[in-house]
């Protein structure tokens, strides 16, 4: 559990409800599909929206509805049309406080704790503060018993995969270099996860 196998029903109720607890809601879909129709249901029509890099994004369809659909006053196009030497700090901003954040994460905790790990560190400040709402869209694979067996799938299983994809996108290798765990989140509903019993990202 918590790298490759799906976690069973009883693992994904305990987490569901330690995350409830947490401060964080959390729910149960089928599929892929039924992930990319909740986040429409959620989001409102319009609304400032940041996808953060992940490959879960990509593989449900979340990254393009969002981004090309025209449903969403999409960050990441906004980002990707400014120029970064001269309009860093302008969207280092952008991209720390949208109105909206969506993303996935690195492990979940049966005791409802979550796990981002991070090279850079960009998609940490939305997720942490930033962002007045935060949804993570979370294959079942990632729920973990332990803190312990968390940072082992962090180091062992994640980091080489995002290892290989860093070099081959972007040239040169990545890094755990930060790591944010969630405890507790203390304004209700800011942050929802939305599991998947599909193995999506890693």
């Amino acid at each position: 559990m918590g790298s490759v196998e799906l976690a069973g029903s009883g693992s994904v109720e305990k987490t569901i409800a330690a995350l409830k607890q947490n401060g964080i809601d959390a729910f149960l879909v089928e599929n892929a599909a039924e992930a990319k129709q909740k986040i429409i249901e959620l989001i409102p029509q319009g609304a400032e929206v940041m996808t953060m890099t992940s490959a879960t994004l990509d593989a449900t369809g979340i990254a393009g509805e969002i981004n090309e659909s025209g449903r969403f006053e999409s960050v990441r196009k906004k980002l990707g049309a400014m120029d970064g030497k001269t309009q860093g700090l302008e969207m280092q901003k952008l991209g720390a406080a949208p109105e909206w954040v969506v993303g996935s994460v690195h492990a979940v905790t049966e005791d409802g704790k979550v796990l981002v790990a991070s090279a850079t560190g960009s998609q940490l400040p939305a997720y942490a503060y930033g962002s007045q709402h935060v949804v993570w869209v979370v294959g079942t694979q990632k729920i973990v018993e332990s803190m312990d067996d968390g940072f082992k799938r962090l180091q062992e299983y994640v980091f080489p995969l995002e290892d290989a994809r860093a070099r081959k996108v972007y040239g040169v290798g990545s890094n755990v270099s930060k790591i944010l765990i969630v405890n507790k989140e203390f304004a209700p509903g800011r942050i929802t996860i939305i599991f998947v019993k599909e193995k999506l990202g890693f």
